[in-house]
């Protein structure tokens, strides 16, 4: 808990612990970022004095705002245009080197919470990352310890039995990222068809608005012809490719001039790339500008 005799206020202190909690809540910068201003906004307008505990105030209104954000965007993104992605984000190689932390805000595992509905994602969040006690979220989401703990075990077994399994060697993920690069900077489908598992799957998000596929699509010939036949188009000249830590993990950064305009992340399993992400949503790449420091 902070302490209370502490010269700092308690939000800048615990900022980054409450935009983590946001954007794994979320999965996009730009409405953790929106959430964070109306919990200032509210601590602002809250009496400091009579909060025992501003940590976990802090946490709780950031908790159930992005409960009613995500409740209310559900319909939106059931009607979104072609697959949907998190947001990425850049992450600093601290984060890769804890697994435990980094599995917590990889691509694949934001992608596995999406399928939970609000409530279980809060409770997950909370008890598996955040740490809390079935009593402290059952305070925090006005629910009774019985029901908190029902949904904590079902939301456990779901994210259990959907997170993707693969490989965690720095050094293989390292190789491949390069190898990846190459062959999409060179153009050459057979090393790009080579560094794919065998039932590869790449999704691409472009929200409508850039060129993306609209289905995911399935196979080493499929994906590697698509990715080349993208970066092969006219409005992708002059693009530079690099490897870049994205959400816990070694990914590579398409750069245009020098900004971000899309994000590779992928799974590795058995030294092939297993699950491709390609977000290319011009929306959805505020967090490749912000630096490394948005989730400690």
């Amino acid at each position: 808990m902070v302490d209370r005799m502490s010269d700092q206020d308690p939000f800048l202190e615990h900022r980054r612990l409450l935009f983590a909690t946001a954007y794994r809540m979320l999965g996009t910068v730009t409405d953790a970022e929106d959430v964070l201003q109306d919990t200032w906004l509210k601590w602002n307008d809250t009496d400091h004095a009579a909060v025992t505990h501003p940590k976990a105030y802090l946490v709780r209104t950031v908790t159930n705002l992005s409960l009613n954000r995500l409740t209310s965007a559900r319909a939106t993104r059931e009607s979104y245009v072609g697959p949907w992605l998190p947001e990425p984000v850049l992450t600093s190689p601290d984060i890769a080197e804890d697994t435990e932390l980094a599995d917590t805000v990889s691509t694949a595992m934001l992608v596995v919470l999406e399928t939970l509905t609000p409530v279980e994602r809060a409770v997950f969040l909370l008890r598996e990352v955040f740490g809390y006690s079935h009593a402290e979220i059952a305070e925090a989401l006005e629910r009774s310890e019985a029901s908190v703990r029902q949904i904590a075990h079902r939301a456990k077994n779901h994210v259990h039995s959907r997170r993707p399994r693969f490989d965690t060697d720095k050094a293989a993920r390292a190789q491949i990222t390069a190898q990846f690069m190459a062959a999409c900077a060179g153009g050459d489908l057979n090393a790009l068809m080579d560094l794919l598992a065998p039932d590869v799957t790449c999704w691409s998000d472009g929200g409508g608005v850039v060129t993306a596929a609209r289905r995911p699509l399935h196979g080493p010939d499929h994906v590697a012809r698509w990715i080349l036949g993208v970066l092969a188009k006219p409005q992708s000249a002059g693009f530079e490719l690099t490897a870049a830590d994205i959400n816990g993990e070694l990914g590579t950064l398409a750069s245009f001039a020098g900004n971000p305009g899309a994000a590779f992340t992928f799974d590795l399993v058995d030294g092939h790339i297993q699950n491709l992400r390609f977000q290319v949503n011009p929306s959805k790449l505020a967090g490749l500008y912000r630096g490394t420091d948005l989730l400690g």
